[in-house]
């Protein structure tokens, strides 16, 4: 291969794999404090690229809102020992999570605490 061939193959490399670094950036995400919430799972999703967990909780005024929580990889997750199990709609959890910057309801996962459990787990 050339010298010319190859810049051209690793030009062509980084133009592919660019997306995929710029997917995975936590940026909309205020990554330097936790926000701690708890409430009752609504919904979740086991999928890749990033799990979801959609959870009620009790706004300041007593009344329900639906926060999108965002976790890791099914494969990531799994590795932790999560399974599809762990977390099922109707249970009651506390989490530890980055909220959006633009201060809207959804958050980056960081930390889960099941029902029953004495102590949080990661999720991310």
């Amino acid at each position: 291969m050339t010298n010319r061939s190859f810049l051209l193959a690793t030009i062509a490399s980084l133009l592919i794999t660019a997306p995929v670094w710029a997917h995975h950036s936590h940026g909309n995400y205020d990554m330097g404090k936790y926000l701690n919430l708890k409430g009752t799972v609504k919904e979740i999703h086991w999928i890749n690229p990033h799990s979801w967990i959609y959870l009620e909780v009790a706004n300041d005024k007593g009344e329900p809102d639906v926060w999108a929580l965002e976790g890791a990889a099914v494969t990531q997750l799994s590795r932790k020992g999560w399974t599809k199990e762990s977390v099922k709609v109707g249970d009651k959890i506390a989490v530890r999570c980055h909220q959006l910057r633009d201060g809207s309801n959804g958050c980056l996962l960081g930390f889960v605490t099941t029902q029953g459990a004495t102590e949080e787990k990661e999720f991310d």
